[in-house]
């Protein structure tokens, strides 16, 4: 991952943890609710301890996946926000193309689904709930989030798609992000 598109990463876990921190709770992160039931889930989400266990992203999305989308150097993108928010995993770079950071995050779908993001769809991918939804408020056609149901939290995918990348800047970010996680998520094992 590019130092810019790194620095953009944290500015968007910034931009999160702000509009998070209005919703009344001392937990904060990319989707974070404020411990009531607000969305059209119903359902009350607690934060786990830690990420899901049982898929590293560094480790577990196959090559023959990565040489499919033009993906290379791989990068640690391990993060964690205040009130125990946590990601673990790596970020590539498609030359010429978008950057996405692939990581497992101890946020739910539920969670991202009760904060109303914009432009946020729900799917399903290989039987998981999925949703995607533009979190970054400056830059909302070139970010995309999408993250997949794990027992625990999610598999997260995040997307940096600027309109100046000659091979994806005028593709829609979500699509790129969604197409990402279809190849992915089937990579999975079924009890994670």
């Amino acid at each position: 991952m590019t130092s810019s598109s790194k620095s953009l990463r944290l500015a968007v876990i910034g931009v999160g943890v702000t509009v998070l921190a209005g919703c009344g709770s001392s937990d904060q992160g990319n989707a974070r609710p404020s411990g009531g039931a607000s969305g059209s889930s119903g359902s009350t989400a607690s934060l786990a301890a830690d990420v899901p266990a049982g898929y590293d992203p560094c480790k577990d999305i196959p090559q023959s996946v990565l040489d499919s989308e033009n993906l290379r150097g791989k990068d640690k993108d391990d993060s964690n926000a205040s009130g125990g928010i946590k990601w673990r995993g790596c970020g590539w770079v498609q030359p010429d193309g978008y950057s996405p950071s692939i990581r497992t995050t101890n946020i739910t779908v539920d969670m991202v689904r009760d904060k109303k993001f914009h432009d946020a769809h729900e799917f399903t991918i290989s039987g998981r709930q999925a949703i995607s939804a533009r979190q970054a408020h400056d830059h909302p056609e070139s970010m995309c989030v999408v993250n997949v149901e794990m027992k625990g939290g999610s598999l997260e995918f995040f997307l940096d798609n600027p309109p100046s990348n000659r091979k994806t800047g005028k593709l829609d970010t979500c699509e790129l992000a969604r197409t990402l996680a279809e190849k992915v998520v089937p990579t999975m094992p079924a009890n994670v």
